[in-house]
């Protein structure tokens, strides 16, 4: 944390406190290979394959959602299937895992701002499968 004194100067008073462990950039593959907290059993087959072309849904929760503002009513590749996850939306608002389907979803530029975006620049997210319809 950071005291008052501290951020009114921009000077710590204090020295960090260590971390306890580092993971080293050889692990990375293997621990996001073990899964995370939020891998659930599939109970579908996914709805998207690789390369298939998508559209984000265009809807404005007043709660939690992990679908960018920026990338609504937009038209996306799959990049990647992610496997089966809790779906964070509902979970957040107490509603229940209700797991389903992960996408690595990638945007040209141009597509999320427009054609002053460079040609050739992609954005890649990571979408459930309840944000997408078919394009």
């Amino acid at each position: 944390m950071i005291r008052a004194d501290e951020l009114a100067d921009g000077k710590a008073r204090e020295p960090g406190k260590p971390v306890p462990r580092i993971m080293e950039p050889d692990q990375v593959d293997a621990l996001l290979a073990k899964g995370g907290p939020a891998d659930r059993s599939a109970t579908s087959d996914p709805i998207f394959a690789l390369g298939d072309t998508v559209l984000t849904i265009n809807e404005h929760p007043t709660g939690h959602t992990r679908l960018p503002r920026y990338a609504r009513a937009r038209h996306g590749t799959i990049a990647k299937v992610l496997g089966h996850h809790v779906f964070p939306d509902t979970n957040a608002r107490g509603e229940g895992e209700q797991p389903c389907w992960l996408y690595q979803v990638r945007f040209s530029a141009q597509e999320l701002w427009g054609y002053n975006a460079a040609v050739g620049d992609s954005v890649t997210l990571d979408l459930w499968e309840r944000y997408l319809v078919s394009s």
